[in-house]
């Protein structure tokens, strides 16, 4: 894969159920028409992350029909809501193996050779905290997974379960209650982990890289915080440790990429992920000023080449709505040219404002803001350039003057690579802002330039020594962006 790529993620079964609805006959992975792929090869992006493929388990759509907050949200998104559209949440896997109404493991051969041909590679999801009630290993492997007694289970209805002769704790993150659709696999089980490998191996054969749920909360010290000693003795090596090279000696180009939080994309980087989310980005954008911003891109830059950016994905709310009219342009545009990998969302250029549970095979309609799609068109075009994958990143000073320090919301940065040249400048506030943009080097001095702008199509002329000496001038109103690419005169 590039470096610095750019990853689309499709919620796979509502894209399949609309695209019959369209056709007005079933479409699986098999037969999905040659136009759709070529659809998603013009946006320029490097891989798809198809969410959501494994079997779904029967168990676990019975346990979150019974569950009243489940059945809020789902009539939230969906007024019409019947029991037949909730096909079970894809984080509740029974097998990982393709689901048949999906078109089964030769449906996603079949859309991997679509896709390959293209020059997309394809992500999956590997979901290593817990695994639905009616998961083989539940009969076959309890020992897999992290058990209670009858004190717990009456205690502790919400976390405990009983299945058969067996009670097991449901799958939890330490921060909330238990999520009682799945069970909680035991992370320190040397024959669990025997088994991982051989499963993520096998997946590693169907697919170019796996996007690992929750990651962080199979990390020893986490793992040992939450369950204690129940889980066992903490073994020497960590969970990834043993699981990411295991999988790379058969396929060494395999990507691994965490879903992380609490600040642990560092410690999982070491721990061999080749992407971590970058959640720590993503709250900043939302709430905190530039200078925070600006802060947390100080960091070391083989950090930040390891970290997928984003402003919306099944997970968040959608971008339209987590941030103001205007605001989520320029968070878009900061995420989008930024070092590191780029996540977007399918629908999230179409401006869609419901976010949909990922239980639902199907949606609401909603009107396309064609604006905002021209707009990331655009942004997607731009950074379609080979500079934003092979060249140099740097982040650029801003400065102003005393009487005016509304250059303090100016964030910039370039990127180059021989004689190519981008520089990216936003204005991250809702006030007028202006300020000069510094340039390392001396290679603008004794040229004039011209200026491009890839949002706007507006064109510069600017003296290279001018931009070295004093800096480059900006004003930028609420929330607006520079893309430029310099010429020589």
């Amino acid at each position: 894969m590039k470096k610095n790529p750019v990853i689309y993620e499709i919620n796979t079964w509502v894209w399949l159920y609309e695209m019959g609805e369209q056709m007005r006959f079933p479409i699986t992975l098999a037969n999905v028409p040659a136009e759709k792929w070529d659809e998603l090869a013009h946006l320029n992006i490097e891989a798809v992350w198809l969410m959501g493929v494994w079997e779904r388990s029967p168990r676990g759509i019975a346990i979150s029909n019974l569950h009243a907050g489940n059945l809020a949200d789902f009539r939230r998104a969906l007024p019409d809501f019947s029991f037949a559209d909730n096909v079970g949440s894809p984080y509740c896997v029974r097998r990982y193996t393709v689901d048949t109404q999906l078109g089964g493991d030769e449906g996603l051969f079949i859309a991997r050779q679509q896709l390959a041909k293209r020059g997309i590679k394809l992500i999956l999801d590997f979901v290593p905290n817990h695994l639905a009630h009616d998961h083989r290993w539940v009969e076959e492997s309890p020992e897999y997974f992290i058990s209670g007694n009858k004190e717990d289970l009456r205690d502790d209805p919400g976390t405990y379960v009983q299945i058969g002769g067996n009670i097991f704790a449901c799958g939890k993150d330490p921060f909330y209650p238990a999520w009682q659709d799945v069970l909680q696999v035991n992370a320190f089980h040397p024959g669990l982990r025997e088994s991982v490998i051989e499963s993520v191996t096998r997946i590693s054969g169907q697919c170019d890289g796996v996007r690992c749920d929750m990651a962080m909360l199979m990390m020893n010290d986490i793992f040992e915080r939450t369950w204690g000693k129940r889980a066992g003795s903490k073994p020497l090596l960590e969970y990834w440790e043993e699981l990411i090279p295991a999988v790379k000696r058969s396929n060494p180009e395999f990507i691994f990429i965490a879903e992380a939080y609490w600040d642990m994309e560092w410690a999982l980087q070491q721990q061999g992920f080749d992407f971590c989310y970058d959640k720590r980005l993503y709250d900043r954008l939302e709430h905190s000023s530039p200078q925070e911003i600006r802060l947390h891109l100080q960091a070391d830059s083989g950090y930040q080449s390891k970290m997928i950016r984003f402003v919306e994905n099944h997970d968040e709310p959608r971008h339209v709505v987590a941030f103001q009219a205007g605001k989520n342009r320029a968070a878009t545009v900061i995420s989008s040219t930024l070092p590191g990998a780029k996540l977007y969302h399918e629908g999230q250029f179409d401006g869609r404002k419901i976010k949909l549970p990922v239980f639902l095979r199907r949606r609401q309609q909603e009107l396309v803001d064609f604006e905002l799609r021209a707009f990331c068109q655009r942004l997607l075009h731009g950074i379609n350039h080979p500079v934003f994958h092979d060249g140099l990143w740097h982040l650029s000073e801003c400065v102003g003057w005393t009487d005016n320090t509304s250059f303090e919301n100016l964030l910039a940065w370039c990127w180059c690579d021989g004689d190519d040249r981008f520089l990216i400048v936003v204005n991250y506030s809702s006030i007028n802002a202006q300020g000069r943009i510094r340039f390392p080097g001396n290679d603008l001095r004794g040229q004039n330039w011209r200026l491009n702008d890839a949002l706007s199509e507006v064109t510069y002329e600017r003296n290279g020594d001018e931009m070295h000496d004093a800096g480059l001038y900006v004003a930028l109103g609420p929330w607006a962006s520079h893309f430029l690419r310099f010429y020589l005169v």
